[in-house]
């Protein structure tokens, strides 16, 4: 039988990411399985997805805390009390403190949506159009206290058209997420990615600044 690394999935929306991790791992595409899923707001789509497959959910609202210190601290402990192997940020809307990024270095993972070192924070698709890209895309990167900042792995492009809109790039971005993150998982879950001190390694080659497969 082979090993299943547990894996925690933090949201803060939709889901549709984590609703990918879920069935790659119920395919058997992912070695690992997702035992903890957790919120920072109540009532969202991605907890129904959770539960509705008999996944453990957590809510834990960052309302509830005065500093962001104080809400990671709480943070860690949930996501410490599933004992996980990885951590994956799937849409989780949070700046995280070095606190629980150092806590989790090298087993937190984070999707975003544009061609990192591009576009770091909020309204990539919105900040490409005005910019007049041609481009656009998604990285898969490791976590570290740096926002959006830690080593990438791997990046999918999207063409940019003419006339396109925010919910045109957002709709194809989407697409290739489902497609990558699953499998930088599996890689993570494999042991074959790794983050050491020289950065992201696959296959025990170094990863350069945009990923595997880059240009």
């Amino acid at each position: 039988m082979k090993l299943r690394r547990k894996l925690v999935v933090l949201i803060s929306g939709s889901g549709t990411n984590l609703q990918a991790i879920m069935d790659a791992c119920e395919d058997g595409y992912i070695a690992g399985e997702v035992v903890g899923v957790i919120s920072n707001k109540p009532g969202v789509k991605g907890l129904e997805r959770a539960e509705k497959a008999g996944i453990p959910t957590a809510v834990l609202p960052h309302t509830d805390f005065d500093t962001r210190e104080a809400y990671d601290a709480e943070l860690q402990m949930v996501i410490d009390s599933f004992q996980p192997d990885y951590v994956i940020l799937a849409g989780f809307m949070r700046i995280l403190t070095p606190g629980i990024t150092e806590h989790f270095a090298g087993r937190m993972l984070n999707i975003h949506p544009s061609l990192l070192p591009k576009y770091k924070g909020i309204k990539t698709h919105e900040r490409a159009l005005a910019a007049g890209d041609r481009e656009h895309g998604v990285s898969v990167h490791f976590v570290t206290a740096e926002l959006d900042g830690g080593p990438v792995i791997l990046q999918a492009r999207v063409p940019v058209f003419k006339g396109d809109e925010v919910s045109d790039l957002q709709e194809r971005v989407h697409e290739q997420e489902h497609r990558i993150y699953p499998l930088v998982i599996q890689w993570l879950c494999t042991g074959r990615l790794v983050l050491t001190d020289k950065g992201a390694i696959l296959d025990n080659e170094v990863l350069g600044p945009a990923g595997y497969a880059a240009d």
